[in-house]
């Protein structure tokens, strides 16, 4: 069963261009992985701080090994002291 995945991400105000360049990172190499429907990003026009990815995965379990890749791991040694909140959710189309 597909998986939309809706990640929130909050930067610190004095980190912004900091945390957008690793989150561009992260789009070429996750786009190219098995089971990548897409995977959007996106800035608040109102709250430059916040960013949201748009994620659409054939497979829960595809999506499970996106998160072990080492490119997630980068951004998190990258992004470490910078992201004031995030959240995931996990979500199915109803219509």
């Amino acid at each position: 069963m597909a998986l939309t995945i809706i990640a929130n991400i909050v930067a610190k105000d004095d980190k912004i261009d900091l945390v957008k360049s690793e989150l561009v990172k992260l789009i070429n190499t996750t786009r190219a992985e098995e089971g990548c429907i897409n995977y959007d990003l996106h800035q608040d026009n109102e709250n430059p701080t916040h960013f949201t990815f748009y994620e659409n995965w054939t497979s829960r379990e595809l999506w499970q090994t996106h998160m072990a890749n080492n490119h997630l791991a980068d951004y998190m040694a990258a992004t470490e002291g910078c992201v004031a909140s995030f959240t995931l959710n996990e979500m199915t189309k109803i219509s």
